[in-house]
C-alpha cells in the first residue's frame, strides 16, 4: 500500500520538526569549525531570549561605549564581535558575518548584508535525504506526490 499524500505530508511535518529542534545543538557543535554565521547585529547587553523575542532594547540605539553582537537565530546564540568597525552602521540588520570563533567570539573579517534565504519561487529543491520521526529515509521521490511536491520548512519557536 502506498503512503496517501495526507501522510506524506505528515511525514514531512515531522522531518522538519526533527530537524529544526535538533539543529541547535548540531550548529553549536560545529561553529568552531565554520567561518561564517548569520543573524542580527544587537546590542551586547541583550540576553539570548530578549534577542529570540525581538525586545526592542536590542536594536535600540547603542549607548556610548556599548558593545553590538551577533545574534545567530539558528542557534540560538549571541556571539561577540571583534573588532566592532564593521558591525557600526549594522544594528538590527541581518548579515552575514565571516571570521573565526574563539569561546563566544567572532574574530571579524568582514560583515555582509544577508542576500536571501533558501530557494526561489519555483527553483528546484536539491536531492536531499533525511529521516522522519519514524527512522524511514525520505527523499524527493518518496514525498513526491500524484500533483509533484511541495516542501514547507518553518522555524518553530518552541526550542
Amino acid at each position: 500500500m502506498t503512503p496517501s499524500p495526507r501522510s506524506k505530508f505528515a511525514a514531512l511535518c515531522a522531518l522538519v520538526l526533527l530537524a529544526a529542534t535538533g539543529t541547535p545543538a548540531a550548529q553549536q557543535k560545529n561553529m568552531p569549525n565554520s567561518n561564517s554565521w548569520s543573524g542580527v547585529i544587537i546590542n551586547s547587553n541583550c540576553t539570548v531570549d530578549e534577542a529570540f523575542a525581538e525586545a526592542a532594547k536590542c536594536t535600540e540605539k547603542t549607548p556610548l561605549g556599548g558593545k553590538l553582537s551577533l545574534y545567530a537565530d539558528t542557534a540560538r546564540l549571541v556571539l561577540n564581535l571583534d573588532p566592532q568597525d564593521q558591525a557600526a552602521g549594522h544594528l538590527g540588520d541581518m548579515v552575514t558575518v565571516e571570521g573565526t570563533l574563539a569561546g563566544d567570539t567572532i574574530h571579524v573579517a568582514s560583515i555582509k548584508p544577508l542576500a536571501g534565504i533558501g530557494l526561489s519561487v519555483g527553483q528546484k529543491a536539491p536531492a536531499f535525504s533525511a529521516p522522519d520521526q519514524f527512522g524511514k529515509q525520505q527523499t524527493l521521490d518518496t514525498l513526491r506526490g500524484p500533483n509533484g511536491t511541495v516542501l514547507l520548512f518553518f522555524r518553530s519557536a518552541d526550542w
